[in-house]
């Protein structure tokens, strides 16, 4: 699955304790607009799944071009990510939003959880976002890449061929 490219983004939330957790994630699916839900896939072992199942709220960060750093420390084993990724408090689902990386994000709760293999498929009702101006980031053939094509403005439809 290294080959196939596909956009790269951060499901962030916050643990019992009020610490924010995240994890990056590039398994991730738009699975319907009426209600609007997302599909996110994340490590059984994992503290930000701990964390997600706990609160029933998370946030998916989805990068621009600039955010590879993001995806980079939120991929490791590291301690306190947060430390190194600049967030804020999304101020009404008190859930961290990667304002720097990221050029938009989810606000969700989750609807339902499946457990497969070392991994959990986390269903998410989307209750609110946010956009922004900017190139996707992409992940494939083992390298991050921004998305190669223009992007058109947000609200902007494609044309027809």
């Amino acid at each position: 699955m290294s080959s196939f490219p596909t956009g790269v983004s951060v499901v962030t939330t916050i643990d019992g304790d009020g610490r924010p957790r995240g994890a990056t994630c590039t398994s991730l699916t738009s699975v319907t607009l009426s209600p609007p839900t997302l599909l996110v896939c994340l490590n059984e072992r994992g503290g930000t799944l701990r964390a997600v199942l706990a609160s029933r709220r998370f946030a998916v960060n989805l990068l621009h071009a600039g955010g590879r750093r993001a995806a980079t420390v939120f991929s490791s084993r590291c301690v306190d990510k947060f430390a190194d990724v600049a967030s804020e408090p999304w101020a009404c689902f008190g859930l961290p939003f990667l304002h720097h990386d990221a050029f938009a994000v989810a606000a969700c709760e989750v609807a339902e959880d499946v457990h497969i293999g070392d991994h959990r498929i986390v269903i998410g009702r989307v209750l609110d976002i946010r956009v922004s101006p900017g190139v996707p980031l992409t992940y494939g053939l083992r390298h991050f890449l921004p998305w190669p094509l223009a992007v058109p403005a947000a609200g902007a439809r494609l044309a027809k061929r």
